[in-house]
């Protein structure tokens, strides 16, 4: 499994940061490169919700269902696949000296094997890096101007 590891500060309370990333509506708005996160079944929040979601990586579109397996409001979110692309990401929110939020990321990937999983690891290694950086900015700025 491949894993990206990022953190950025964000001048904006915990609870306000948490709020944003918790909530399935916005996540299409800052995540780079998912074009749709919906629920399956009633739960839409919290331990235990699931989420239909599919990845555009150019032409590419990958799916996969994934389900928040750990949840503690303003400090945590765990997301594992249980479904299609095999993908987990877990996000760690701190609270700075100076008030702000400390959000850390770490995104991790399971490619298929054989050529088609080679073939895919060209497309989605240089785009994974890319989507960090764009995820990161779109976020920061979203929760800045809302905060």
């Amino acid at each position: 499994m491949t894993t990206i590891s990022h953190s950025a500060k964000a001048d904006v309370p915990i609870a306000a940061a948490f709020a944003h990333v918790a909530d399935y509506r916005t996540v299409p708005q800052w995540f780079f490169g998912i074009t749709r996160f919906i629920p399956k079944g009633d739960k839409d929040y919290g331990l235990d919700a699931v989420f239909d979601a599919e990845l555009k990586i150019g032409p590419k579109a990958l799916t996969s269902v994934v389900q928040i397996t750990e949840f503690e409001a303003d400090r945590l979110i765990t997301l594992r696949s249980i479904a299609g692309f095999r993908t987990s990401s877990r996000w760690e929110f701190g609270t700075a000296e100076d008030g702000s939020t400390v959000l850390s990321v770490e995104f991790s990937y399971d490619l298929p094997g054989g050529l088609a999983g080679k073939a895919l690891g060209k497309i989605v290694e240089p785009f994974a890096v890319q989507a960090v950086k764009a995820t990161d900015a779109a976020l920061r700025r979203q929760l800045e101007s809302a905060g």
